[in-house]
């Protein structure tokens, strides 16, 4: 039985390539979910992780056995975010199953401790990588360590 599957990608994505790239997402994540992945884990960061959060929760309407966890890397993540980042991150909370925080407080290394939680619980890792280094591409590369099945968009 699969365990999940999790997301890696960009915080910053092109506009000109957004609709593409949800394309794409929901196409693959619909295809994983035939295969009986149904556990879906995400950080909640503004971009590419709040775009695969907002495919899942909308496909939860028409698949009743998915679900989506959010494992967040401090409380206060989005304070400097955009209002619209906001917005969007406080829905995909609100919709979540569950949600785990790390830390009350941001600390260095939170988001790797963060990005390898979301790997560990993962059979899948559906990935948006334009750059082989930061955090994406550190995540990609643990997930590959870990022998995960890696689907690249």
């Amino acid at each position: 039985m699969n365990k999940g599957c999790c997301f890696t990608g960009h915080r910053n994505i092109d506009i000109s390539d957004s609709d593409k790239i949800n394309s794409e997402l929901k196409k693959e994540i619909e295809k994983i979910i035939d295969e009986g992945i149904c556990d879906f884990y995400n950080g909640g960061a503004y971009g590419f992780d709040l775009m695969s959060a907002k495919i899942i929760s909308e496909l939860k309407n028409k698949y009743n056995n998915i679900k989506l966890h959010l494992i967040i890397p401090y409380a206060k993540q989005s304070k400097s975010w955009s209002e619209k980042d906001k917005e969007v991150y406080e829905r995909v909370k609100s919709e979540a199953d569950s949600i785990e925080i790390l830390s009350e407080h941001y600390f260095r290394g939170c988001m790797q401790i963060r990005n390898r939680m979301l790997v560990d619980k993962s059979d899948v890792c559906i990935c948006y990588i334009r750059k082989k280094t930061g955090g994406t591409a550190y995540t990609l590369n643990y997930a590959k360590e870990k022998g995960l099945k890696i689907i690249y968009l």
